[in-house]
Order: structure tokens, then C-alpha cells, then sequence
């Protein structure tokens, strides 16, 4: 039983999709701490 040498191209777009997922969820969270503390600095100003 050998392993196939090249990778199934499903399988790669998928596991390249999820890794934008995950860049763009952390981007979006990013975003929402900022405007959390910006709005925190204003109100307290």
C-alpha cells in the first residue's frame, strides 16, 4: 500500500479554502477587537 504522489485536487482546493477561511475569520476578529477598543477610548474620552 503506497500513498498516491500526487494529492487529489479536491482534496487540495478544499484544504486551500479553509485556510482562507480561517485568515478571513481572523482578519473579520481583528477588526472587531479594534473597533471594540476604539469605541472604548471615545466613550472614555
Amino acid at each position: 500500500m503506497t500513498l498516491p504522489s500526487t494529492p487529489d485536487p479536491e482534496q487540495e482546493r478544499k484544504r486551500i479554502q479553509r485556510g482562507r477561511n480561517i485568515a478571513v475569520g481572523l482578519l473579520l476578529l481583528g477588526l472587531v477587537v479594534l473597533f471594540y477598543f476604539i469605541t472604548i477610548a471615545r466613550v472614555r474620552a
